[in-house]
């Protein structure tokens, strides 16, 4: 495999700074566990195709594991959250509002008020303000990485 181009954030030097702090700020918030966060960026992931970003989610488990740290295992079975009985109520919560936004096309209300109120049920406002931009953040990675053929493993953020 090779990528069509480097990838965008990267060759303009502008954006990258930018982009990189608005990613780290879901995480720097504490308003939603990084595991759910992680399972979110898993999920988007998946649904948009992006290998580069299922491939670095990987690695850094591995590393966390590496130094010690607690790997979850539930990346495994993130695809069938609704199923496997591992998820919390607001894990799940969190990733019906992650395909909801994710899927907007895909149906005539795409954000329906049902999935906005479970996730509300379980996080405040600052909550789904970070959810909401993590979520999209995560679209745009996918969107760049998916859009130029970017090569698992081989990021050059």
């Amino acid at each position: 495999m090779q990528a069509r181009l480097k990838n965008p954030a990267a060759l303009l030097s502008d954006a990258m700074q930018p982009l990189l702090a608005l990613g780290k700020l879901a995480y720097a918030s504490g308003k939603i566990p990084a595991k759910t966060l992680g399972l979110v960026h898993v999920r988007v992931s998946q649904i948009n195709g992006c290998a580069a970003c299922l491939d670095m989610h990987h690695r850094q488990d591995k590393a966390t594991a590496a130094k010690g740290g607690e790997v979850d295992d539930r990346l495994l079975f993130v695809s069938a959250w609704r199923e496997h009985p591992a998820f919390t109520d607001a894990e799940r919560a969190a990733l019906a509002l992650a395909e909801a936004e994710t899927r907007l096309a895909d149906r005539e209300d795409p954000v329906p008020d049902a999935v906005w109120n479970e996730a509300a049920r379980h996080y405040d406002d600052q909550a789904l303000a970070t959810l909401v931009l993590h979520i999209g953040m995560v679209n745009l990675y996918n969107r760049f990485n998916v859009t130029t053929k970017q090569v698992p493993g081989a990021q050059s953020w």
